[in-house]
């Protein structure tokens, strides 16, 4: 008795188990959303830097087809978000509407039908049983209070003090308890008689309610069935004609590139087959410009050149990979923008890629595709950038034969990046080791904990105390 409450309470469960299966399929969705996101955002980046960097010909278009995969996958993806939420989200919502309805005292309809349903099947019963019941207690009763009398009895007659008329009534009250006993066991195997008759009838009715609590879990059994073969298939892109098509066409670009035809290319714009500019007699002209070094182009008449600025403790700011410098005039700095992670959404503010990470990224290439060169040149030793002396000498900023006893230990104020192949990258707070002292430019030579040797502006660093 009362134990039909577990398939009632089955009733309950297939509700919340709706609202599991919304939630299971809300989160993948977000899931795919959050994804189809960072591959956009990875595809924009990564196509820039390509794209400016100094790949060229059919392997550039090449590498660009994968930024272009990036692209078509997350549309595929942000496809599959909305059949997801739109189609089988949806569909789960609407059918735990039309399949649960709730009372205004609390609980479903279908709860409460159930558990009076079975209640009134079970109440003939559950009254005969309460009978039955109640009839053993007495016959039970009897069955005591028999044993006892005749043990008393018993006893009693191996006592001599005790009269006849005391022995009469313990023997009458044998008497009477037996005869109890009689009349219960009677009533007691009535009422078990009057219980098995009616135990058919409880069960058949009992199975009917219990059948239609069947048939309602069955629903919502095939229906979750329905609904997942369904995400399977929205989740499925294996068998999306287009997914297909992506890579197909992917492993076709790809195969496309053509070394011959690049170097052919490259030859033809960049190499001897280029047009020629050979010098003319020019007459001499006031307007002309004199040409700059790169060293004394870091030198600021007017204030403080400053590249990629920020103080100890500051978010992480990013100049451009091709901007030169930024001039710093009296107490104005340039802002710069943040620096990007792909990884962080508007809901999930966790990173897994480090800002360190981050900026390698960032800094994939040293130059630009269409990066003008210097035409200054001179057979001096002392001048030439290709000469032996400057190959193996003490003029090679990556020469790393330094005296120890130079090196200092120092730790980084602001965040720089290296506009050129000899310079140094370094973010606010990192240490390296100075290597040689400062020169009449304002620049050091240093080495970074990974080895790296360049150079670095002398007033970006403090000695560590």
């Amino acid at each position: 008795v009362g134990n039909y409450k577990r398939t009632v309470k089955r009733i309950d469960d297939g509700h919340r188990l709706c609202n599991d299966l919304m939630n299971c399929i809300h989160e993948r969705a977000r899931i795919e959303k959050v994804y189809a996101q960072q591959l956009t955002e990875w595809a924009k980046r990564w196509k820039q830097l390509v794209e400016k960097g100094p790949q060229y010909g059919t392997v550039e278009r090449a590498w660009c087809a994968f930024m272009s995969e990036a692209e078509k996958v997350s549309e595929l993806h942000l496809e599959v978000k909305g059949s997801l939420m739109n189609e089988d989200f949806e569909k789960i919502k609407n059918w735990q509407k039309e399949a649960f309805h709730k009372q205004m005292m609390g609980g479903f309809k279908e709860t409460k039908e159930a558990e009076d349903g079975f209640r009134k099947a079970q109440k003939p019963w559950a009254k005969k049983l309460k009978e039955v019941e109640a009839a053993k207690k007495a016959y039970h009763a009897a069955c005591k209070e028999e044993k006892l009398a005749i043990s008393r009895e018993t006893n009693s007659k191996a006592d001599p003090a005790l009269n006849p008329e005391q022995l009469k009534k313990l023997q009458d009250k044998v008497e009477r308890s037996k005869q109890d006993v009689l009349k219960t066991k009677e009533k007691y195997e009535k009422s078990l008689k009057e219980l098995d008759n009616a135990t058919p009838q409880y069960m058949e009715n009992m199975e009917q309610v219990f059948e239609q609590c069947q048939q309602f879990e069955e629903k919502r059994l095939r229906f979750f069935r329905e609904v997942l073969l369904e995400v399977q298939k929205h989740l499925d892109l294996s068998n999306v004609a287009s997914y297909k098509n992506i890579y197909r066409e992917l492993e076709q670009n790809i195969k496309a590139a053509d070394a011959v035809e690049d170097l052919r290319w490259f030859r033809a714009n960049q190499g001897p087959g280029m047009s020629m500019n050979w010098p003319q007699f020019e007459e001499w002209s006031a307007d002309l410009n004199r040409t700059l070094s790169r060293r004394e182009k870091k030198k600021a008449s007017d204030g403080v050149t400053l590249t990629g600025i920020n103080q100890t403790g500051d978010q992480v700011s990013q100049p451009n990979k091709h901007s030169s410098s930024l001039s710093v005039q009296s107490n104005t700095v340039q802002s710069v923008q943040s620096s990007y992670n792909p990884f962080e959404d508007e809901e999930d503010t966790g990173s897994t890629v480090s800002e360190k990470e981050d900026n390698k990224i960032k800094n994939v290439s040293s130059y630009e595709k269409n990066q003008s060169y210097p035409t200054d040149w001179s057979d001096e030793e002392s001048n030439n950038p290709f000469s032996s002396t400057d190959a193996n000498g003490d003029t090679n900023p990556f020469d790393e034969d330094t005296s120890p006893a130079m090196e200092v230990r120092v730790r980084a104020l602001y965040d720089y990046e290296g506009q050129e192949q000899d310079e140094l990258s370094f973010k606010a707070g990192d240490e390296l080791t100075k290597m040689e002292n400062e020169d009449e430019q304002g620049w050091c030579k240093g080495r970074l904990d990974n080895g790296q040797v360049g150079l670095y502006p002398a007033n970006y660093v403090e000695p560590i105390q």
